[in-house]
């Protein structure tokens, strides 16, 4: 049997080794995972309590429309219940606006590097990927993206705060770009970060939505809320583009279990609060010791720091590894001497560090 001729060349998804297994592989005690962009602390109590009161209702299929956390999260934000979809993870709901607008021959824009599902979902429908460098800042070169729109062009993909780099495109300059991209070109923008940010000049994408038809916001509860296990994200915009992905989505795509978390989880801003001070307060610790180190790397937005190690990110990933530490680099990136950390508790945190600059004396510096 033969597949699709467009998805034979395409990667296998490869996720980082289980914690578990890399202390088996290595003998370590204690492993510190700063590689998925994870809460360090966890989930909320409320959430945790919802979980457990789901329990004896495992047996039960989930309320496919999630009728309660969508008319908790119009509430929230002042929209329409029709101006929301859910997906297991934000990840999903990519998949499904691929699905619904991308057909072989359009044309879809992202920059590079950034998350890599965009291109991935896009190359399954057969469309043309069109991928804009980012700039010597690590930020989405929104010029260069925008003269890369054609008559063709269908979907353009903005993640930011972008992962990698962690970098983010202001208030000003994503409404200048949205004013300029033709009616026809639905604008994705992947705010999967966005909980975190405390720079005052972060787009309030969800007020945008009320002057641009063809954007939709996307947003998860896997990263600051901690519920990446139960997979549940999603995404708002106009109620017609909402209608056209809902067209694609499957049934029951969201748990039983992930939507009462959810719930549980919006209704606790003290722990949403508590998270966001303590990410800002370890973008802080960790920068002041990479400046130290006299290592460079980019403005931080989310939860997660890259910065040029000035020698191979692959050596230094692998150095660390052996040390009990997962941080992530990837060659796909382009950046060779470049790794990804998350920003941990304090402790771990200090760990990492104190791992790093021991690493640095053992890892020759690229030439």
């Amino acid at each position: 049997m033969q597949p699709k001729k467009n998805i034979v060349h395409l990667p296998v998804y490869q996720p980082g080794k289980p914690m578990d297994e890399v202390k088996r592989e290595l003998g370590l005690t204690e492993v510190i995972k700063l590689a998925s962009n994870e809460n360090p602390f966890g989930s909320s109590p409320k959430a945790k309590e919802a979980i457990v009161a789901m329990v004896d209702q495992a047996s039960i299929y989930p309320d496919g429309g999630a009728v309660e956390l969508t008319t908790a999260l119009s509430a929230h934000f002042g929209v329409q219940n029709n101006q929301i979809i859910f997906g297991a993870g934000s990840d999903e709901i990519i998949l499904m606006i691929a699905r619904a607008y991308l057909e072989p021959g359009n044309e879809t824009i992202t920059a590079t590097p950034t998350f890599p599902q965009y291109k991935h979902n896009a190359e399954i429908e057969g469309a043309v990927i069109i991928e804009v460098p980012v700039d010597a800042n690590g930020k989405h070169d929104l010029d260069a993206m925008l003269s890369k729109v054609t008559d063709r062009t269908k979907v353009i993909w903005l993640c930011n705060p972008n992962n990698p780099t962690g970098t983010m495109n202001t208030e000003q300059e994503v409404r200048a770009f949205l004013d300029a991209v033709p009616k026809h070109v639905l604008v994705v923008l992947d705010e999967a970060y966005a909980e975190y940010n405390v720079s005052g000049q972060y787009p309030d994408s969800i007020a945008m939505l009320k002057e641009y038809d063809n954007i939709i916001v996307l947003r998860t509860f896997s990263k600051i809320f901690g519920l990446a296990s139960l997979r549940i994200g999603y995404g708002i915009g106009h109620q017609d583009v909402i209608r056209s992905i809902n067209q694609v989505r499957e049934p029951f795509n969201t748990t039983s279990f992930a939507q009462k978390a959810a719930l549980a989880s919006i209704q606790d801003s003290q722990f949403i609060e508590k998270c966001r001070d303590a990410n800002a307060k370890g973008i802080k610790q960790i920068t002041a010791r990479f400046d130290e180190m006299g290592l460079d790397y980019f403005d931080a937005h989310g939860n997660f720091i890259m910065v040029d190690v000035k020698r191979s990110g692959k050596a230094v990933f692998e150095a660390l590894l052996r040390k009990g530490i997962i941080i992530r680099h990837d060659a796909g990136w382009g950046y060779p001497t470049k790794i990804r950390v998350t920003v941990g508790s304090e402790e771990q945190n200090e760990k990492f560090l104190s791992a790093l600059s021991e690493v640095l004396s053992e890892v020759a510096v690229s030439s």
